[in-house]
């Protein structure tokens, strides 16, 4: 059975999540793997609204926040050896990267 390696990445800065893509996509090139992705998934978006001043009396004014998630879906042919490029490939503070092995 051959086996895979499905790659999960998550981050509020998307181009830490694309820079990741790419070192992958390049280390699929030349190890000459099979590659599928990356699939975009749904960027979750964070709302918050807080009221400006801290008294009640004061003006109805609200601020409004947002936080985004970016996502990305790698599949990866399972080779030992691309798996240990892929291992080494440097993580950016703030990014999520889950790695999980399928059957296939």
């Amino acid at each position: 059975m051959a086996q895979k390696a499905r790659i999960k990445l998550a981050s509020a800065d998307i181009d830490k999540v694309n820079q990741v893509c790419a070192a992958i996509q390049d280390i699929a090139e030349k190890t000459g793997v099979e590659l599928k992705g990356p699939i975009p998934l749904p960027t979750k978006k964070l709302k918050i609204t807080t009221k400006k001043s801290p008294a009640f009396e004061g003006k109805r004014s609200w601020d409004r926040f947002e936080m985004r998630i970016h996502k990305r879906l790698v599949d990866l042919s399972a080779d030992e050896r691309t798996l240990r490029l892929v291992m080494r490939v440097p993580i950016p503070e703030g990014l999520n990267i889950e790695i999980e092995m399928i059957e296939q």
